[in-house]
């Protein structure tokens, strides 16, 4: 399995982005798929993660109500749409998959991407 994020990029707070994820190698249905974040100096943490057919989404209380993951299958692609973006949101984003649903505080997914820094200004 191999994993390409991007959008990352600088913005202001209060904006908007959204952040792709490329799947390959396999099924991408038969996959869960995760984003999770590094702030500088930090460890990884989990941010949200979605059911293999997109039917449900998961979040950290910290992005709740502001960041959406969504997936397309046909495309073998998973977003997150990131609104109301704050400077505490800076980090890496990285997006993960695994045949198997796994959620926060610190799940362990099989396959990861490279990151894409996202970084709010205030």
């Amino acid at each position: 399995v191999q994993l390409q994020a991007c959008g990352g990029g600088l913005v202001q707070a209060g904006d908007s982005l959204r952040l792709s994820c490329a799947f390959s190698g396999r099924t991408f249905s038969s996959y869960a798929m995760a984003w999770f974040r590094q702030a500088p100096g930090k460890e990884r943490k989990f941010v949200g993660a979605i059911t293999w057919s997109g039917d449900k989404t998961y979040y950290v209380n910290s992005v709740e109500g502001r960041f959406n993951i969504s997936r397309d299958n046909a495309k073998n692609t998973v977003y997150l749409q990131m609104n109301s973006l704050r400077p505490e949101d800076t980090a890496v984003y990285l997006c993960a998959a695994d045949p198997t649903l796994k959620l926060g505080p610190s799940p362990e997914y099989d396959y990861w991407g490279q990151g894409t820094l996202v970084t709010v200004s205030s």
